[in-house]
């Protein structure tokens, strides 16, 4: 399963979204400005699409279009085109 391929990979962005967490966690219990909390939530978001988007992408890859897995599996380059839409969608 690609996630155990790359489980130290993703636990490190899992990790790094904690901490983000944590930061919107401080700032509420310190009543920084509402900017500021704004700003981080934006950026947490944008972690979890990220993190989101990799395993999405790595499980089209893996179990739709592996050549050896695979042969006669789905159009890689129409799998291409969806993850790029995913990708922006995701941003």
């Amino acid at each position: 399963m690609h996630t155990t391929l790359h489980k130290s990979k993703l636990l490190a962005r899992v990790r790094r979204l904690r901490g983000q967490v944590e930061a919107i966690e401080r700032a509420l219990e310190t009543e920084a400005g509402c900017d500021q909390v704004m700003h981080l939530i934006a950026g947490a978001r944008g972690a979890m699409a990220g993190l989101m988007a990799e395993v999405v992408e790595d499980h089209v890859l893996t179990h739709l279009v592996d050549d050896e897995a695979h042969p006669n599996a789905l159009n890689r380059e129409a799998a291409e085109q969806l993850l790029d839409v995913v990708r922006t969608y995701l941003k």
